[in-house]
C-alpha cells in the first residue's frame, strides 16, 4: 500500500472511530456497514487500524489524560481525540510504523480534517508521549 493510500486508510479508520463514538456503537457495527456499501472501499489497513486503537481505547486515553497539558479528552474535538488515539497506537504499538511517521501521519491527518490550531496540539502532545515511550509500553 503506497504513502497516499495508506493516508486515506488512516483518515478512513479516523472516521470509523469518529462515527462509532458519536453515534454510541462499537467500531465493528461500523465496519460491518461499511462493508456492505461498495463504495467508498473499506481497506483492511482501515479495519485492523480502527479495531486496534479501539481494543487499547482504554490505555490510550489514560495517556493522552496524563500527557494533554491543559486540556482534558472530553473536552478535545471529537476528530482530534481520535486522531490522538489512532496516533498514540501507531507510535506505542504498531512495530513496524516509525515513530517520525506515526506523528507526522496523525499530524498530516489532523490538517485534513480539522481546525488550523490541531495539528501542532497533535504533535505536542505525541512528541511528548515519545519522550517517554520506554515507560508508556509496559
Amino acid at each position: 500500500m503506497s504513502g497516499g493510500s495508506r493516508r486515506k486508510a488512516r483518515r478512513r479508520a479516523i472516521e470509523v472511530l469518529y462515527e462509532a463514538e458519536v453515534r454510541g456503537i462499537s467500531v465493528d457495527e461500523v465496519i460491518d456497514r461499511r462493508r456492505a456499501q461498495p463504495e467508498p472501499p473499506i481497506y483492511e489497513f482501515t479495519e485492523n487500524l480502527a479495531r486496534s486503537v479501539d481494543e487499547r481505547r482504554e490505555r490510550i486515553d489514560e495517556l493522552l489524560d496524563s500527557y494533554a497539558i491543559g486540556w482534558t479528552l472530553e473536552r478535545m474535538p471529537v476528530v482530534d481525540r481520535n486522531i490522538l488515539r489512532m496516533g498514540v497506537y501507531e507510535l506505542l504499538w504498531a512495530e513496524d510504523i516509525p515513530d517520525g511517521v506515526a506523528i507526522a501521519e496523525a499530524v498530516g491527518v489532523a490538517k485534513e480534517l480539522s481546525t488550523d490550531e490541531s495539528p501542532n496540539f497533535i504533535s505536542g502532545l505525541l512528541s511528548r508521549l515519545l519522550e517517554n515511550k520506554p515507560t508508556l509500553t509496559l
